[in-house]
């Protein structure tokens, strides 16, 4: 069975762009893949702590050697780390803050990131043969022409982090200009409706 898992990080719930994006998103994967398993985990409901020295003191030290007290500070990051091995297709549904993912994307990044997991100790990534799609809504329009496209720091760093764990098929799709939405310049419905063609594309892709 083929598994999408899909990663929310929008605090905005029925207002969040990015989020009526990955609905038409998953609609769209369900038709190319009948019979498909959709896992969703949401940053906003998942009090995902930020890494600290008790965290990294059990990151450092080698699972034989592990106390019950080590092994419960992982155990979240063991189950993020899990469920994205366990995906065929990953889905980053994410807003971009002052230029950048939300604290919360970074975090599960760190929780993610793991030295034995999705990383082997030389470097190279160990989430292999899987694809990507990020679906990226901005107040901004970062694409090609755009004067102001090397402030996209939020899609360099996420092709980055993908391609360094393993992943190197990804698909990101833009919803730049999104604040019109939140003018009301643009229903959202009409501005996901815009974005139909792409999206529909990454999901049979």
């Amino acid at each position: 069975m083929t598994q999408l898992l899909v990663v929310q990080t929008s605090p905005r719930g029925n207002t969040s762009v990015s989020r009526h994006m990955t609905r038409r998103f998953v609609t769209a994967w369900l038709a190319a893949h009948p019979g498909g398993d959709v896992l969703e985990r949401d940053l906003m409901e998942t009090g995902l702590p930020f890494v600290t020295a008790p965290w990294l003191e059990a990151y450092f030290t080698p699972p034989a050697q592990h106390s019950p007290a080590m092994k419960d500070r992982l155990a979240l990051s063991d189950q993020l780390v899990a469920e994205l091995l366990a995906a065929d297709h990953i889905v980053i549904a994410t807003p971009v803050y002052n230029y950048n993912v939300p604290a919360v994307l970074k975090a599960w990044i760190d929780h993610i990131v793991r030295k034995g997991m999705t990383l082997g100790v030389d470097g190279r990534g160990l989430v292999t043969g899987k694809r990507a799609t990020v679906l990226i809504a901005s107040g901004g329009v970062y694409t090609e022409g755009s004067p102001i496209r090397e402030r996209d720091i939020a899609t360099q760093y996420l092709r980055l982090i993908l391609g360094v764990i393993g992943i190197s098929d990804m698909t990101f799709v833009a919803g730049g200009g999104a604040k019109a939405v939140d003018l009301g310049a643009e229903t959202m419905e009409g501005f996901v409706a815009g974005l139909a063609p792409e999206l529909k594309r990454a999901a049979a892709h």
